[in-house]
């Protein structure tokens, strides 16, 4: 059986950046940030969302002023993630596991592709003190979220990071016979080759701005795990529901961020050809972005 929500125009509730960023405190959280904040054309504070250097400040800004992280970085030319598109996804997520565990006093999650970045983790410790376990592929990333977590006392004994050994498995490696997870989450790479996802990043910077298209935007960049994988977007999260099914005891909500209308449109045919499982569709509205997260449980 399966649900839609209606298609919600602006950020969850919840959501602290809903209104415009207030850059004189987000300075006062983090000085350095103030060297990249200027007037734009219309008279508004802002920063160069062109400028890597900028969105990694105003990142910083944003996790020391509203979630108490003290100490975040990410290696050179890894992804530097819009924190309010982040968050309205744990919002979310948050809503639905009341629809069955409402009375439940501890959630523990499972982030797969945790990325270097941590974020999903980060604002689900501090906005519902969840308890997570990060899954990559990436060593490199698994390094970069450890020392993020080892680096913020609010942090430790809350986030566990693992490394996937096995790029075509996503539960299988990582998850013990005794882990019980109330919630799964992901965000999967968009992308089935790194050329489609160079064209991609290219018809981006183009759409933006034609007189800067040359200028490397951090967001647009990433390693090749972080944006694309064999089988794309479609194929990761076919992959998710039918090994999902295999730890049907391990698991209540699965969850993923979808980005194209066709992966959500085979991802729930998938889902209604397979018995035992409640799935439904929450639309999210981020400014002129839309996007959805499916989520799926089996019935035990």
């Amino acid at each position: 059986m399966s649900e839609r929500k209606e298609h919600k125009s602006e950020l969850h509730p919840r959501n602290k950046h809903r209104g415009r960023y207030d850059f004189d405190q987000l300075i006062k959280s983090f000085p350095g940030l103030s060297s990249y904040v200027h007037l734009n054309k219309y008279n508004d504070s802002s920063v160069d969302f062109f400028d890597p250097k900028a969105v990694k400040a105003l990142n910083k800004a944003l996790l020391i002023h509203h979630y108490g992280i003290k100490n975040w970085d990410i290696p050179p030319d890894y992804l530097c993630p819009a924190i309010p598109g982040r968050a309205d996804y744990i919002h979310y997520a948050a809503d639905l596991l009341k629809i069955s565990r409402d009375s439940k006093k501890s959630i523990r999650c499972i982030d797969i592709g945790v990325g270097a970045n941590c974020v999903y983790p980060i604002i689900g410790v501090s906005e519902y003190n969840w308890d997570f376990v990060g899954s990559d592929i990436d060593p490199i990333a698994i390094s970069s979220a450890e020392k993020i977590v080892e680096a913020n006392e609010v942090l430790q004994k809350k986030i566990e990071l693992r490394v996937q050994k096995s790029k075509g498995n996503i539960f299988h490696g990582i998850l013990e016979k005794q882990d019980k997870f109330d919630l799964v989450i992901s965000n999967p790479p968009f992308h089935s080759s790194q050329d489609e996802a160079d064209k991609a990043s290219r018809r981006k910077i183009k759409n933006l701005s034609a007189n800067r298209k040359t200028k490397k935007i951090l967001n647009f960049e990433g390693k090749s795990s972080e944006l694309w994988i064999e089988g794309g977007e479609l194929g990761f999260v076919k992959r998710m529901i039918k090994e999902s099914a295999a730890f049907k005891s391990n698991l209540n909500w699965c969850t993923s961020l979808i980005s194209k209308e066709k992966t959500l449109h085979a991802c729930l045919v998938q889902l209604e050809n397979i018995k035992g499982n409640v799935h439904r569709v929450i639309e999210m509205g981020t400014g002129n972005k839309r996007s959805r997260i499916l989520a799926w449980r089996w019935i035990k």
